[in-house]
């Protein structure tokens, strides 16, 4: 490349030429190569992942501004089969069967009736009761709290015993 010269502060040099304390680095750059050309560009910066593809397609380099690997919460959006009355999100179409949803599950794990969000003594077809292994509701179910089971240390010797007692 070129020759390095860097700019000294004060003073007479060079024949007496006064020099000026520029604070920075020149680089000379021979004529032949101010010809060709720099191979230097702007680059674009993405500041979100919307027509990512496009710019792919169009920048061979450029700055993303976000996390590509950041998921986004769908937890946030809220969630209904009535396509006019949420704008967020619909479902339209599910493809396989969900274990807590399509086969037989203990009430805690109840993909229908999430036990955070609904009454413990509710309950799907598919339910059964975590402490008799019985299709829910049990003749404990709200008498002795089993609705209430959940695989914990407590109900776990629950229904250790109850096994023992049922051979």
């Amino acid at each position: 490349m070129g020759e390095k010269v860097n700019a000294v502060k004060g003073g007479m040099k060079d024949g007496g030429r006064s020099v000026v304390d520029l604070d920075c680095s020149i680089v000379l750059v021979p004529d032949k190569e101010k010809d060709e050309g720099t191979p230097v560009r702007a680059i674009f910066c993405l500041k979100n992942n919307i027509n990512m593809r496009e710019i792919e397609e169009r920048e061979d380099c450029f700055i993303l501004d976000f996390d590509p690997d950041d998921c986004f919460d769908l937890s946030k959006l809220s969630m209904s089969k009535d396509l006019y009355h949420n704008p967020d999100l619909s479902v339209l179409a599910e493809k396989g069967q969900v274990a807590c949803r399509d086969y037989p599950h203990s009430r805690h794990l109840c993909f229908n009736n999430p036990f955070e969000k609904t009454p413990h003594e509710s309950y799907c077809e598919l339910c059964y009761c975590f402490v008799c292994d019985k299709a829910a509701p049990c003749k404990y179910w709200s008498e002795h709290g089993h609705c209430h089971a959940i695989d914990n240390e407590a109900w776990r010797f629950a229904r250790k015993a109850t096994r023992q007692q049922n051979r």
